[in-house]
């Protein structure tokens, strides 16, 4: 496994990620922004005017072997050229979903709300990456980065339909979908 990778998400007035939309879907939201730039690996101070979001990438805790296999051979890299679109959802979940065990968390994730199931009809088309901002202290506890091309956008929109309908998303306190173009 890659050593943790610090991400930062920059909203401000630069950015080769153009935000089309943005809106909280559960909480406060976040001020708007006309752009985001994704910079890997080192710390930023909070911009000007906007904001700056944080996570790592981190082990799978969720994910069994099988899932694993399944999602390295469906799943495409970052930055394809193809992949024009983007959305930047951080969330944060209640008390009440850290308060389980790791046993009843992924019994809720897989077993009831089948993320990981969900989420691998949608590769090879919809590329993601999670990060973890628990583990740092941020302000959400997951800042998920997902691109596709544009024929893929109703896939993605199924996408988080899907997942937002699940057990799992009665635990999310704080969500705020953000959509992109590549400038």
């Amino acid at each position: 496994m890659p050593l943790p990778l610090l991400v930062n998400f920059i909203g401000g007035a630069e950015g080769p990620w153009r935000v089309t939309s943005q809106k909280a879907v559960a909480g406060p939201d976040l001020s708007t922004v006309p752009f985001v730039r994704v910079v890997e690996g080192r710390v930023l101070a909070r911009p000007p005017a906007g904001w700056a979001l944080q996570g790592v990438t981190s082990n799978e805790r969720y994910v069994e072997r099988g899932e694993r296999v399944a999602l390295s051979n469906r799943q495409e890299p970052l930055g394809r050229p193809d992949a024009t679109c983007a959305a930047l959802i951080p969330i944060t979940k209640s008390p009440a979903w850290w308060d389980l065990t790791q046993d009843d968390r992924r019994a809720i994730l897989e077993t009831r709300s089948r993320h990981i199931a969900i989420g691998l009809e949608y590769l090879p088309a919809i590329a993601r990456r999670l990060h973890h901002g628990r583990d740092i202290r941020a302000e959400f506890d997951f800042v998920t980065w997902f691109e596709f091309p544009p024929e893929a956008t109703e896939e993605f929109e199924d996408l988080v339909g899907r997942l937002r309908a699940t057990e799992e998303w009665s635990y999310v306190e704080r969500e705020v979908d953000i959509r992109l173009a590549r400038q």
